[in-house]
């Protein structure tokens, strides 16, 4: 059974001798001979993390019982010490240094330690768990040794690369390898959503955070995880694209503390030869769209269901994790040119980047005096249907907070609803319009993460 591991890369430096070489080897026979000269180049700017976090420890009973501790989980919460030892790395002289989110995400206390054994504490000034990137800026820092980004989208498979990192707390060690692959995206791939670029430099745990350097001595990734059946590396490892990191420093830099992706508005699935057959498309790419929300700005721009979107910024699209990343790395602001197949025609169109309109929610409270008192609900717009991951079409209000005589309708922060006594609500006054009317009984249609369901009460 496949297994999971993050904290990740490294382990070996080349054991043959070393030539007296002090610049980045320019020819492949110079690279044969040793990467020493690139290793020299990257290594200082790659940092050991030591994180620390409070975290809550149920005491329970039963907790050493092979059996009983899977059934019970209750006694007493108590605070406990949580650390974790990762890798990162330099990317401005005056202290910016991007991570794993899974190393430092929730820290309270961030030491951070170059290879030449200068010590800085670090606070997170940006971190997006979803992409599995944290940024962080170190007190005090100035005249780092820093690395220099490389445009991930010029790396082909098969490019030498090397992974630099803290393997198991060891110190750091150097890794080679090869691109092994390119746009893998999935669930497994790793914490982080979206797009990796994937080698078989050794990756090992400890190494999350670390460097995946090309031989110029430039980052190309941050390695992120692994794939492995044993625990150890089977040289299968992921590293986030530096394009995308570039995007995270230029976001925490501006002074954001989340990170912004564009908006697309538009749910989509991958063209299969079948699909492709059937759209006229000359051979399988792209991805289909299947619905717009009205606001999209795909759809503003004239896009429809049935279109095959082909590429975005002058790149190739082929999933809808691609699509994402694309978006994410573009960033807000400005606007992308979009390639796209409609009816056997190539076409091209410009769309806006921005993200999703009502990021700011207002929430209403439901007026005293029926049982509704003390919910308070918010208008169902692009930006909450984006967060709570529901259908574009999604319609009714969420409640954001169930308090007083609320309680007894059982609803929770999240639900949707949908209809109170058979009357569609769509706004904050369709509910209060309905409360007016009264009533001695109440039916309440609601949705909860994919499942609709149905409340009954008496009372006012």
């Amino acid at each position: 059974m496949r297994a999971l591991l993050f904290c990740l890369p490294i382990l070996i430096s080349l054991a043959l001798p070393v030539p007296a070489q002090t610049e980045v080897p320019d020819n492949q026979s110079q690279i044969s001979l040793s990467f020493a000269p690139v290793v020299k180049k990257a290594a200082p700017a790659v940092v050991n993390i030591y994180a620390s976090r409070i975290v809550a420890q149920r005491l329970s009973p039963f907790a050493d019982d092979p059996f009983f501790s899977q059934l019970f989980d209750f006694g007493q919460t108590v605070p406990r010490v949580q650390n974790s030892l990762g890798s990162g790395v330099i990317l401005s002289s005056d202290g910016i240094v991007v991570s794993n989110y899974h190393v430092v995400g929730g820290a309270e206390d961030i030491r951070v330690v170059l290879t030449d054994r200068r010590e800085y504490s670090g606070r997170v000034i940006l971190a997006d768990e979803a992409a599995d990137l944290a940024v962080i800026r170190l007190d005090g820092a100035e005249g780092l040794p820093a690395l220099d980004l490389a445009r991930s989208d010029g790396a082909e498979v098969g490019d030498l690369v090397l992974a630099i990192g803290n393997p198991f707390g060891v110190g750091q060690t150097v890794t080679s390898g090869i691109i092994s692959g390119l746009a893998r995206a999935g669930g497994d791939m790793g914490r982080g959503r979206g797009y990796f670029i994937q080698t078989d430099a050794a990756i090992n745990p400890g190494n999350s955070g670390g460097a995946l350097v090309d031989t110029d001595g430039r980052l190309l990734g941050i390695n992120t995880s692994i794939l492995t059946r044993s625990g150890g590396s089977n040289g299968i490892g992921f590293a986030i694209p530096s394009d995308l990191v570039a995007q995270y420093v230029r976001q925490a830099e501006a002074g954001a503390t989340d990170f912004a992706r564009p908006w697309s508005g538009i749910d989509v699935q991958p063209v299969d030869a079948d699909l492709a057959e059937a759209l006229d498309l000359p051979f399988p790419r792209g991805v289909a769209i299947r619905d717009l929300h009205p606001e999209s700005p795909f759809a503003e721009a004239g896009l429809i269901a049935g279109d095959v979107l082909t590429g975005i910024g002058g790149q190739s699209i082929d999933g809808p994790q691609e699509l994402d990343y694309r978006l994410a790395v573009l960033g807000p602001g400005g606007t992308a040119i979009v390639d796209y197949w409609r009816d056997g025609i190539e076409a091209t169109t410009e769309i806006e980047l921005s993200e999703a309109p009502g990021m700011e929610v207002e929430t209403v409270q439901m007026p005293a005096g029926t049982i509704f008192a003390g919910l308070s609900v918010a208008p169902l717009g692009p930006a909450l249907i984006e967060r709570l991951g529901l259908p574009l079409t999604a319609e009714g209000l969420v409640v954001t907070e169930v308090a007083g005589p609320a309680r007894r309708t059982r609803l929770v922060p999240g639900d949707i609803l949908i209809a109170v006594n058979g009357s569609p609500i769509a706004s904050p006054d369709d509910l209060v319009a309905v409360l007016a009317q009264g009533g001695k009984s109440w039916r309440i249609e609601f949705q909860r993460g994919n499942r609709r369901a149905v409340i009954r009460l008496s009372g006012r």
